[in-house]
């Protein structure tokens, strides 16, 4: 009885002891701070409205438009800088073509080693024998002047040498001279055919494979022309080489000439059936066809320029069929002319490259394959370095003085 009496008050005492620690724990607890008093709530100031001060308006006056002074046309404001005028370029004024062939007569000269000056001291000779006669053979075959050119030459030299007998130096270079001037020849129309008798304008189609020079000798011969007093439509037919047709603008541009052109790799009669068809509107003397020199399509070259010509007789016939042949090509050239003439009926030869390393024999040998003249050539990389030919001046420059 006295245990139970015992546990009783231990189990009192330490009941106690716990309720104590729990009241001084919440005494110790910090009590949470009073609610803040409500702020004083104060409107925003109103947003600006158009045309009004970024601030709370102010009453004051105001004046009518009347009231207001504006400036007038002459006060000084705030400058203006306009931008710079881009000027048109000029149309250039193109070297009469009358005696240009004389004055680039320097240029063709550098042609005169292998042929006129070789040919000289071959002639210059005490006594000339069959193997003089066979180097004067070979100086002439070596200038391309062509296999039968070279044997109807030789044999005429040989004959009038032997008549002649002494022969000074001003003798053999007269006696050369008339004899390259017969192989040339001096009797042959070398007149660009633009000028029909009964119509306008007058229709001419330039033809050649790519790298002679045929576009820029397009270009230059409307210069030609333009210097001679003639207005010109050029059109832009060769539309499957890049830039060709930009290359042709740019050379028709610089003497006021109007371009013909259509979309790249497009349809070249077409182009040149517009260019007649445009000049005629326009009332220009002469129109120039710039064609195809290479196709990349399964239809062959010159099939495409036989279809050039007979859409553009459709206008009207062709009056000068030009072909362009690089001189430095020598005998080669003359396979591509022979294709050429079998289709379009060429009427002209346009010689280009014929300074420099170019031997003044292509000439005779061309006019011969062909039997059509060579009527202008080009002796450079100048804009007006393209001139009809002149047999008397060409022969001079080849001889030398």
């Amino acid at each position: 009885m006295e245990t139970v009496i015992l546990a009783v008050v231990i189990a009192v005492v330490v009941l106690a002891v716990l309720g104590g620690l729990v009241v001084g724990s919440r005494r110790k607890k910090p009590l949470p701070p009073p609610p803040p008093a409500a702020p004083d709530i104060t409107a925003p100031p109103a947003e600006p409205h158009v045309g009004d001060e970024a601030e709370t308006p102010r009453d004051e006056p105001r004046r009518t438009i009347e009231e207001v002074d504006l400036p007038d046309g002459g006060s000084t404001g705030v400058a203006v800088e306009e931008p710079p005028l881009v000027e048109a370029p000029g149309i250039e004024i193109p070297e009469p073509t009358a005696g240009r062939l004389v004055r680039l007569r320097a240029r063709l000269s550098r042609s005169q080693n292998a042929l006129g000056k070789g040919l000289l001291t071959l002639l210059s000779r005490e006594h000339l024998d069959d193997d003089t006669w066979e180097e004067i053979e070979d100086t002439l075959l070596t200038a391309d002047v062509g296999v039968l050119p070279t044997q109807e030459l030789v044999e005429r030299l040989r004959e009038r040498v032997k008549v002649l007998g002494t022969r000074s130096p001003e003798e053999l270079r007269a006696l050369l001279r008339d004899e390259l001037l017969k192989l040339v020849g001096t009797d042959v129309d070398r007149t660009v055919k633009t000028e029909p008798a009964d119509r306008k304008p007058g229709i001419v189609m330039v033809v050649g494979v790519n790298g002679t020079g045929k576009t820029t000798t397009t270009g230059k011969l409307a210069r030609v022309l333009v210097a001679d007093g003639r207005t010109v439509v050029l059109g832009a037919a060769d539309t499957f080489r890049a830039a060709a047709a930009d290359q042709l603008q740019t050379w028709g541009e610089r003497v006021g000439a109007h371009t013909v052109r259509g979309p790249e790799a497009g349809d070249p009669a077409s182009v040149a059936f517009d260019a007649v068809k445009e000049g005629k509107e326009m009332g220009v003397d002469v129109v120039l066809i710039d064609t195809a020199g290479r196709l990349h399509t399964k239809t062959g070259l010159m099939d495409e320029l036989g279809k050039v010509k007979r859409v553009v007789e459709k206008h009207a016939p062709l009056d000068e069929v030009l072909l362009v042949l690089d001189a430095t090509t020598g005998q080669n050239g003359l396979v591509q002319a022979r294709v050429f003439a079998e289709v379009v009926d060429i009427s002209g030869i346009v010689l280009t490259k014929l300074d420099g390393t170019a031997k003044g024999g292509i000439v005779v040998a061309v006019q011969r394959e062909l039997g059509v003249p060579v009527k202008l050539v080009g002796l450079g990389e100048g804009a007006d370095d393209l001139a009809p030919f002149e047999p008397e001046a060409f022969v001079d420059a080849l001889i030398g003085d």
